[in-house]
Protein backbone atom coordinates (compact mmCIF):
# COMPACT_ATOMS: atom_id res chain seq x y z
CA UNK A 1 0.00 0.00 0.00
CA UNK A 2 1.04 3.54 -0.74
CA UNK A 3 -0.67 6.85 0.65
CA UNK A 4 -0.49 10.83 0.13
CA UNK A 5 -2.02 13.87 0.21
CA UNK A 6 -3.15 15.24 -2.53
CA UNK A 7 -1.71 19.03 -2.36
CA UNK A 8 0.49 20.56 -4.70
CA UNK A 9 2.37 23.90 -2.85
CA UNK A 10 3.73 26.80 -4.14
CA UNK A 11 5.86 27.79 -1.29
CA UNK A 12 3.06 28.61 1.60
CA UNK A 13 0.49 28.89 -0.75
CA UNK A 14 -1.79 25.57 -1.18
CA UNK A 15 -1.99 25.85 -4.99
CA UNK A 16 -3.14 22.60 -6.45
CA UNK A 17 -5.63 20.43 -3.99
CA UNK A 18 -6.52 17.74 -5.98
CA UNK A 19 -3.14 16.59 -7.52
CA UNK A 20 -1.95 12.87 -7.24
CA UNK A 21 1.31 11.87 -6.36
CA UNK A 22 0.53 8.19 -6.97
CA UNK A 23 0.75 6.78 -10.32
CA UNK A 24 -0.16 3.37 -11.49
CA UNK A 25 2.93 1.89 -13.78
CA UNK A 26 1.76 -0.91 -14.60
CA UNK A 27 -0.45 -4.06 -13.05
CA UNK A 28 2.01 -4.81 -10.47
CA UNK A 29 3.96 -1.39 -9.84
CA UNK A 30 2.69 1.87 -8.20
CA UNK A 31 5.21 5.17 -7.34
CA UNK A 32 4.62 7.57 -5.15
CA UNK A 33 6.38 10.92 -5.14
CA UNK A 34 7.19 14.18 -2.97
CA UNK A 35 8.73 17.12 -3.94
CA UNK A 36 8.74 19.35 -7.10
CA UNK A 37 5.41 18.62 -9.39
CA UNK A 38 7.01 19.59 -12.82
CA UNK A 39 9.88 16.98 -11.98
CA UNK A 40 7.35 14.45 -11.09
CA UNK A 41 5.85 15.27 -13.96
CA UNK A 42 8.80 14.20 -16.57
CA UNK A 43 10.00 10.61 -14.20
CA UNK A 44 5.74 9.83 -15.16
CA UNK A 45 6.45 10.13 -19.26
CA UNK A 46 9.62 8.55 -18.73
CA UNK A 47 7.17 5.37 -16.72
CA UNK A 48 4.83 6.04 -19.30
CA UNK A 49 8.12 5.20 -22.22
CA UNK A 50 9.19 2.21 -20.79
CA UNK A 51 4.83 0.80 -20.13
CA UNK A 52 5.06 1.97 -24.00
CA UNK A 53 7.93 -0.09 -24.95
CA UNK A 54 6.35 -3.16 -22.68
CA UNK A 55 3.32 -2.94 -24.88
CA UNK A 56 4.49 -2.83 -28.00
CA UNK A 57 7.61 -5.63 -27.82
CA UNK A 58 4.23 -7.75 -27.65
CA UNK A 59 5.95 -10.88 -25.67
CA UNK A 60 4.00 -11.09 -22.79
CA UNK A 61 6.44 -9.74 -20.40
CA UNK A 62 6.09 -6.11 -18.39
CA UNK A 63 8.60 -4.78 -15.95
CA UNK A 64 8.29 -5.31 -12.36
CA UNK A 65 8.51 -3.67 -9.09
CA UNK A 66 12.55 -4.05 -8.65
CA UNK A 67 13.14 -3.27 -12.29
CA UNK A 68 11.08 0.00 -12.01
CA UNK A 69 13.31 0.56 -8.90
CA UNK A 70 16.28 -0.21 -10.04
CA UNK A 71 15.30 2.30 -13.15
CA UNK A 72 14.50 5.13 -11.06
CA UNK A 73 18.05 5.19 -8.92
CA UNK A 74 19.97 5.27 -12.27
CA UNK A 75 17.68 8.11 -13.21
CA UNK A 76 17.73 9.65 -10.16
CA UNK A 77 21.79 9.40 -9.98
CA UNK A 78 22.48 10.66 -13.60
CA UNK A 79 20.75 13.77 -13.29
CA UNK A 80 22.43 14.33 -9.68
CA UNK A 81 25.56 13.85 -11.86
CA UNK A 82 25.11 16.46 -14.23
CA UNK A 83 24.54 19.14 -11.35
CA UNK A 84 20.53 19.03 -12.73
CA UNK A 85 18.87 16.75 -10.01
CA UNK A 86 15.19 16.08 -10.02
CA UNK A 87 14.15 17.41 -7.02
CA UNK A 88 11.86 14.27 -5.97
CA UNK A 89 11.66 11.75 -3.15
CA UNK A 90 10.13 7.89 -4.72
CA UNK A 91 8.53 5.56 -3.55
CA UNK A 92 8.00 2.19 -5.24
CA UNK A 93 6.22 -0.18 -4.22
CA UNK A 94 4.46 -3.82 -5.66
CA UNK A 95 4.19 -7.46 -6.25
CA UNK A 96 7.08 -9.27 -8.49
CA UNK A 97 5.79 -12.52 -11.22
CA UNK A 98 6.19 -14.91 -8.14
CA UNK A 99 3.92 -12.98 -5.92
CA UNK A 100 6.81 -11.71 -4.41
CA UNK A 101 6.07 -7.85 -2.15
CA UNK A 102 8.52 -4.89 -2.88
CA UNK A 103 9.21 -1.82 -1.03
CA UNK A 104 11.67 0.69 -1.65
CA UNK A 105 11.89 4.39 -1.57
CA UNK A 106 15.15 6.40 -3.52
CA UNK A 107 16.22 9.87 -3.27
CA UNK A 108 16.72 12.68 -5.00
CA UNK A 109 20.66 12.14 -5.74
CA UNK A 110 20.01 8.32 -6.14
CA UNK A 111 20.32 7.28 -2.78
CA UNK A 112 18.32 4.14 -2.16
CA UNK A 113 17.28 1.28 -0.28
CA UNK A 114 13.99 -1.42 0.07
CA UNK A 115 12.53 -2.06 3.67
CA UNK A 116 9.28 -3.67 4.37
CA UNK A 117 7.87 0.48 5.06
CA UNK A 118 9.33 3.72 3.78
CA UNK A 119 8.16 7.08 3.99
CA UNK A 120 9.42 10.23 2.35
CA UNK A 121 9.22 13.93 4.06
CA UNK A 122 8.25 14.80 7.13
CA UNK A 123 6.74 10.98 7.27
CA UNK A 124 9.84 9.66 7.53
CA UNK A 125 9.93 11.61 10.82
CA UNK A 126 6.51 11.12 12.09
CA UNK A 127 5.23 8.01 10.31
CA UNK A 128 7.97 5.62 10.98
CA UNK A 129 7.95 5.56 14.51
CA UNK A 130 4.46 4.07 13.90
CA UNK A 131 5.27 1.87 11.47
CA UNK A 132 8.15 0.47 13.28
CA UNK A 133 6.13 -0.01 16.50
CA UNK A 134 2.90 -1.59 14.36
CA UNK A 135 3.69 -2.69 11.32
CA UNK A 136 4.34 -6.42 10.64
CA UNK A 137 4.62 -8.51 7.22
CA UNK A 138 2.04 -10.74 8.52
CA UNK A 139 -0.54 -8.21 8.85
CA UNK A 140 -4.05 -8.12 7.22
CA UNK A 141 -4.89 -5.56 4.67
CA UNK A 142 -7.33 -4.06 6.88
CA UNK A 143 -5.10 -3.46 9.76
CA UNK A 144 -2.41 -2.20 6.94
CA UNK A 145 -5.06 0.43 6.30
CA UNK A 146 -5.45 1.22 9.83
CA UNK A 147 -2.24 2.10 10.28
CA UNK A 148 -1.64 4.02 7.49
CA UNK A 149 -4.63 6.03 8.04
CA UNK A 150 -3.33 6.64 11.32
CA UNK A 151 0.41 8.04 10.11
CA UNK A 152 -1.31 10.31 7.59
CA UNK A 153 -3.42 11.69 10.50
CA UNK A 154 -0.49 11.91 12.44
CA UNK A 155 1.24 13.79 9.66
CA UNK A 156 -1.56 15.89 8.83
CA UNK A 157 -1.66 17.38 12.58
CA UNK A 158 1.74 18.14 12.35
CA UNK A 159 2.90 19.84 8.67
CA UNK A 160 0.96 22.91 8.10
CA UNK A 161 1.72 22.74 4.46
CA UNK A 162 -0.69 19.37 4.45
CA UNK A 163 -4.45 19.33 3.36
CA UNK A 164 -7.18 16.92 4.85
CA UNK A 165 -7.53 14.82 1.45
CA UNK A 166 -5.23 12.15 0.62
CA UNK A 167 -5.06 8.80 -1.59
CA UNK A 168 -3.97 5.28 -0.67
CA UNK A 169 -3.12 3.16 -3.56
CA UNK A 170 -3.06 -1.00 -3.53
CA UNK A 171 -1.66 -3.63 -5.39
CA UNK A 172 -1.53 -8.03 -4.22
CA UNK A 173 -0.36 -10.46 -6.22
CA UNK A 174 -4.10 -11.40 -6.60
CA UNK A 175 -5.21 -7.87 -7.63
CA UNK A 176 -3.85 -5.25 -9.97
CA UNK A 177 -2.51 -2.00 -8.94
CA UNK A 178 -5.40 0.45 -8.08
CA UNK A 179 -4.99 4.24 -6.63
CA UNK A 180 -7.93 4.88 -4.37
CA UNK A 181 -10.66 8.04 -4.77
CA UNK A 182 -9.32 10.91 -2.58
CA UNK A 183 -11.12 10.90 1.03
CA UNK A 184 -10.79 13.21 4.14
CA UNK A 185 -9.53 11.89 7.75
CA UNK A 186 -11.91 12.37 10.88
CA UNK A 187 -9.97 14.88 13.10
CA UNK A 188 -10.28 16.24 16.33
CA UNK A 189 -8.62 19.84 17.53
CA UNK A 190 -10.09 20.03 20.89
CA UNK A 191 -6.88 18.16 22.88
CA UNK A 192 -5.02 20.69 25.22
CA UNK A 193 -1.84 21.25 23.20
CA UNK A 194 -3.56 22.25 20.50
CA UNK A 195 -5.84 24.38 22.33
CA UNK A 196 -3.11 26.29 23.93
CA UNK A 197 0.23 25.31 22.35
CA UNK A 198 2.61 27.50 24.23
CA UNK A 199 0.84 26.81 27.70
CA UNK A 200 3.96 24.69 29.08
CA UNK A 201 6.87 25.98 26.61
CA UNK A 202 9.58 27.48 28.12
CA UNK A 203 9.45 31.53 27.87
CA UNK A 204 5.96 32.01 26.15
CA UNK A 205 3.83 34.31 27.08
Amino acid sequence: MLAADTLGAYGSTKRYKSLERIVRVNARTLVGAGGEVSDFQYIVRLLDELTTDDYRTDDGIELGPKEIFSYLTRVMYNRRGKMDPLWNSLVVGGVEADGTPFLGTVGMIGTHYEDSHVATGFGAHLARPLFRERQSDAMSEADAEALLRDALRVCYYRDKQSINKFQIAKVAADAPAAVGEPFALETSWDYKAFAAPTKWAIGAW
